[in-house]
């Protein structure tokens, strides 16, 4: 008999947890979910309190009945699913299958996994916050709702196979309305003038742009603005008219949460939010890094940037020895979380300051090195000194004309040392201006003038959607990922190089959702749902009202769409590539792992095809084409289009250039910092000569 058994989520986390434990404790994993609503029926008795009706997932039997006989075994039983809403629901549905006193000291938790913070759980045991619970079943049952009687009237107005959510639908009426105002832009022409002046005695140049009159901005609106400035500045001197010398700090990006993890993993590593989360569970949960197993990072499901006290003194003393002590701020540095934060855990931070990602990286995957790695900087140049900046500002009188020139200067790099954040749109140059005082004149070497054009709102990257779903108050850490994953699966949107781009049934559901379900698709709303959830969780709220207040009003709008939506029919996509069953013109179709090519002539014709991708590069075996292929968990790879009789394969895009080290193919890499040219030979080694510097950074 166990003195005590440890229950958890995963088996990874099992493994990890139960090394620090010892043998006086059984640690055993339920695999996450063991109880939820029915797949085949609502599940929820509305006119009883809505009142859920739960059932055993299909294949938890064998994992029950272990933890069953374990706990029969055992003095004492603990709960350590994961310290959020979610986890606190998976701990009352084993408490309530193992029988256990949901008031007794059976919950644990802890924010990341390593020895102490494991034992030091055990010691601060806990009842079932049935607060938290209620939170979690008030939302899955909303959800529900929301789900199982609106996604029936689009299988059968529109297509079978659709579904509408909660999240979901707010998120694709997003990326509709964007599109919609991309559709309507109307482009405003506009010039930029720029004139090159050249450094006295010296031939380095520096730009002035054009600012406006008598230092007052103006914009040039047309071809004959531009032309007006150019006739004026001709022949003239750029005389200083006035000069700012100044100081400017930057403080360094707070430490992760959930929702700046995935945006910074999507811009600087092209990660998508399922695959950034997927790694940091893994990185989570525990890793053996040549000491046993233990949790690289704290938990991974939170909006705060708080951090532990004991964290933030041990980066300071590391920074103190490893930098200086000028990269220490005087007073360390706290941050400021969103009014609508639940900072119910810390930010997201390496566990053990010690391990720094080169010392593990032989223990981790290339994407466990990567995220770690975005992760302990991210944390470390948190807790870092501002840096500090030189900066000058000229204005330049051109016979009436203002010019602008602008530089600055590092004087101390501070937090940079070590991180700077990424950004969704481009950034220019910092530039270093020569010493010039006011009244110091230049010829200009060169004035360029150029039309351009404003640009539409662009599209939504999974970066920029996080951040607007975050900034709306929609959904809640958790939910980012699966939301993007479902409006991507179920065709409403389409990922084209990294843009989310929605689709024609995107745009149809949209429509239908806006007209008929119009509280459902209101961002204002969903975000106030969301607030009330919240309250459920503080105690504000009762959950069994909530659910009343907003299902009444919505049973009325559900009989009423159905009964006045009308049919919609939306034309299959028609290809160049005829059935070889039938003839039959094929058809792009969408399903769950993207479009493929079916015959339209469907049921009398099954026929289905996969499309085809072909390269611009031949086999190196045998001189067939090279066809773009995915994996059956979605990853691309490159194969010969006659496999099997071929089995030539690379997981990385081959390149119709050859090595000229050994004659083998070269190919493609993405690194951190971009992509670089290699050979396939990772004996040969040879990397092309332009690519050596991003390679070399990329180490």
């Amino acid at each position: 008999m166990s003195d005590a058994l440890v229950i958890v989520e995963s088996p990874a986390k099992a493994k990890t947890i139960g090394k620090f434990l010892g043998s006086h404790y059984k640690v055993v994993a339920s695999n996450g979910h063991v109880r939820d609503l029915p797949k085949s029926q609502t599940g929820v008795d509305v006119n009883n309190g809505f009142q859920p009706k739960y059932i055993t997932l299909r294949g938890r039997g064998d994992v029950l009945e272990k933890i069953r006989k374990e706990a029969k075994n055992a003095k004492k039983i603990y709960l350590a699913t994961d310290p959020d809403r979610e986890g606190e629901a998976i701990s009352w549905h084993l408490a309530q299958i193992l029988r256990l006193d949901i008031s007794s000291k059976c919950r644990i938790v802890f924010n990341e996994i390593t020895a102490n913070a494991v034992k030091n759980s055990i010691k601060g045991a806990r009842p079932i916050d049935m607060r938290l619970v209620n939170a979690q079943q008030a939302r899955r049952i909303l959800d529900r709702l929301v789900g199982y009687e609106i996604s029936p009237i689009l299988w059968a107005k529109v297509r079978k196979g659709l579904s509408a959510g909660r999240v979901q639908s707010v998120a694709t009426r997003i990326i509709c309305d964007r599109e919609q105002e991309i559709l309507d832009f109307v482009p405003e022409e506009y010039w930029l003038i720029a004139a090159q002046l050249q450094e006295k005695g010296l031939k380095k140049h520096f730009e002035a742009k054009y600012y406006g009159e008598g230092g007052k901005k103006r914009e040039l609106r047309s071809e004959d603005d531009a032309k007006e400035v150019l006739r004026r500045i001709e022949g003239a001197d750029f005389v200083a008219s006035e000069v700012k010398n100044g100081e400017k700090t930057r403080h360094a990006a707070p430490p992760f949460t959930t929702s700046s993890l995935q945006q910074e993993a999507a811009r600087k590593l092209g990660f998508t939010t399922k695959r950034t989360m997927m790694v940091a569970q893994q990185l989570y949960e525990g890793i053996d890094i040549g000491k046993g197993a233990v949790g690289l990072i704290s938990y991974i499901r939170t909006d705060s940037v708080r951090i532990a006290k004991e964290a933030q003194e041990g980066a300071l003393a590391y920074i103190g020895v490893r930098f200086g002590e000028r990269y220490v701020p005087k007073k360390p540095n706290v941050y400021k979380g969103r009014a609508s934060a639940q900072d119910a855990h810390e930010a997201i931070r390496p566990t053990m300051i010690e391990n720094e990602p080169q010392k593990i990286r032989e223990y981790l995957s290339n994407d466990q090195y990567k995220l770690y790695k975005l992760v302990y900087e991210r944390f470390l140049a948190s807790q870092m000194s501002d840096a500090l900046y030189a900066t000058t500002t000229v204005n330049f009188d051109a016979n009436g004309c203002t010019f602008r020139a602008s530089g600055v200067r590092v004087l101390f790099d501070g937090f940079t040392a070590v991180y700077t954040e990424g950004r969704d749109d481009s950034q220019e140059k910092e530039v270093t201006l020569p010493e010039i005082r006011e009244g110091d004149s230049f010829k200009p070497v060169k004035v360029d003038s150029e039309q351009r054009f404003t640009q539409p709102p662009p599209r939504f990257t999974e970066a920029m959607l996080v951040k607007t779903l975050e900034e709306k108050g929609i959904g809640r850490p958790s939910t980012y990922s699966p939301t993007i994953s479902t409006i991507v699966d179920r065709g409403y949107i389409s990922r084209e190089k990294k843009l989310l781009i929605p689709t024609e049934l995107g745009f149809v559901v949209t429509k239908i959702m806006r007209e008929n379900f119009s509280d459902i698709v209101d961002v204002k709303f969903t975000a106030a749902m969301e607030e009330k959830l919240d309250g459920v969780e503080s105690g504000d709220v009762e959950w069994v009202q909530m659910l009343e207040t907003f299902y009444g009003p919505f049973e009325e709008t559900v009989k009423k769409a159905s009964e006045t939506i009308e049919r919609v029919k939306i034309e299959d996509e028609v290809s160049d590539i005829a059935c070889e069953k039938c003839g039959a013109m094929m058809v792009y179709k969408t399903g769950r792992f993207g479009k493929f090519l079916a015959c339209p002539n469907f049921p009398n014709c099954r026929n289905t095809k996969a499309i085809i991708e072909k390269i611009d590069v031949p086999c190196p075996k045998c001189g067939a084409a090279l066809i773009k292929r995915k994996s059956k968990r979605g990853k691309v790879f490159y194969g010969c289009e006659k496999y099997p009789d071929c089995d030539f394969v690379s997981w990385d895009k081959p390149t119709a250039m050859q090595c000229p080290k050994c004659g083998g193919m070269m190919v493609q890499k993405v690194g951190q910092n971009g992509s670089y040219i290699t050979c396939m030979d990772k004996a040969c080694g040879y990397i092309h000569r332009s690519a050596k510097k991003a390679k070399q950074e990329d180490e």
